[in-house]
């Protein structure tokens, strides 16, 4: 059984964060320094943005997962610069953890490092090193949205979740946060996420669920198409909770993971609802699709088409836009079994059959677009697959954040 329960990163058994200001960002208010730590090694895991082009972090938390076999005790993140495209990154990346594993008593390589914000611009390790030793003496079990704050970038809100289950008799939690708001597109997004488990994962079963999780979550997404350069996705599990150890298939990985993607699910739901000038949450839902690929590039197109998201921004019921983005997605199907309803707070209407469209109330339709949640039917009519994408609609808020976020 999966319940939701109180809490985020530290809803598990072990786990503490903490979030501050430590002065990277030019906002005197805002936090900008995160940390969450394990009381003892977790396993650890991690996917990263398939950008060419990635941020600093990425390379180092890659090395020292690979280098560890999959172990971790600690995630630091700082908001405000990217360590991308800049000279000595890495280096300064190298910096911050070898700080903070002297801090906390532990191996540098047991440190998952990550940075959001500008790209281009250099990051001082100094101001990073200085702030530590506040930083680990503010961790606590309260922590969790504190440490969500401070991740936070062009982000309104803070995006935490927690789910409790079990595995044998044993009772386990798992938690995450998360930020995102733009540059949110499939194959990662401008999102880090952090997720923590008391659950006893071995560091493959771990790896292997993120993946297989991914697909369907992460990866459809879309808030205005562009795929950053420091996106991760990181999991710590540290077996504090004392069940049996996962380490194959079988009832407990298949219930870890089914609580791995309400996590996740929960998270995607909260950064596509949050995406930059946002005023509505896009969901389009694609069944009929003769092959898993096909519904999914077909629920991936629609949702990143700016053509639709503008019209949703406007509640205009215009289901061309639709049949169009499913149309050049690449996905098998058949125009003229298609069909389009638009479902929301108000209602569902149907707007298409068979490929073409039908008599509807264009003031029903308006009303059900001008909710706060709008779901986008569409039926492909020739198989059994379906799938979902997330997304929100374009609005003149998303030109003005984006036209001066570096100044």
């Amino acid at each position: 059984m999966i319940k939701k329960t109180e809490g985020g990163v530290c809803a598990a058994a072990g786990f503490s964060a903490f979030g501050m200001r430590c002065g990277i960002r030019k906002n005197k208010t805002k936090k900008d320094l995160a940390l969450i730590l394990s009381d003892r090694d977790a396993a650890a895991a991690a996917v990263y943005t398939t950008n060419l082009v990635k941020g600093a972090p990425l390379t180092v938390t890659k090395r020292h997962l690979d280098g560890t076999g999959g172990t971790a005790r600690a995630a630091i993140c700082n908001s405000g610069i990217a360590n991308t495209c800049c000279e000595g990154g890495v280096l300064a990346a190298d910096t911050e953890c070898r700080a903070l594993a002297g801090a906390l008593g532990i191996p540098e390589d047991r440190v998952i490092v990550a940075s959001t914000g500008v790209i281009g611009q250099p990051l001082d390790p100094g101001v990073i090193v200085r702030a530590i030793p506040e930083l680990v003496s503010g961790l606590s079990p309260d922590g969790g949205p504190l440490a969500a704050e401070a991740i936070m970038t062009t982000d309104t809100r803070r995006k935490e979740t927690a789910y409790e289950f079990s595995v044998g008799d044993t009772v386990c939690r798992i938690g995450g946060c998360a930020k995102g708001s733009g540059m949110i597109h499939p194959n990662m997004a401008t999102m880090l996420v952090f997720i923590t488990t008391d659950a006893a994962v071995s560091p493959a079963m771990l790896e292997r669920a993120l993946s297989d999780d991914i697909d369907g979550s992460f990866n459809m997404i879309s808030i205005d198409g562009d795929t950053s350069t420091n996106d991760m996705v990181s999991v710590m599990a540290n077996g504090a909770a004392g069940n049996a150890l996962i380490d194959a298939e079988g009832p407990g990985f298949d219930a870890f993971r089914e609580a791995l993607s309400r996590v996740t699910d929960d998270l995607c739901r909260m950064i596509a609802a949050d995406g930059e000038g946002a005023s509505r949450l896009l969901v389009c839902e694609v069944s009929g699709a003769a092959t898993l690929k096909d519904a999914r590039l077909a629920a991936r197109s629609v949702i990143s088409s700016n053509l639709l998201k503008a019209a949703m921004f406007g509640a205009d019921a215009n289901w061309g836009r639709v049949l169009c983005a499913a149309g050049y997605s690449g996905a098998s199907f058949d125009p003229s079994e298609c069909s389009v309803f638009f479902s929301g707070e108000a209602g569902r209407i149907e707007v298409c059959r068979g490929g073409c469209g039908v008599d509807f109330s264009e003031e029903e339709a308006k009303k059900i677009l001008s909710g706060s949640e709008i779901t986008i039917e569409v039926g492909l009519g020739n198989g059994k697959y379906s799938a979902r994408a997330l997304g929100c609609d374009l609005t003149y808020d998303y030109v003005k954040i984006n036209g001066d976020y570096r100044t």
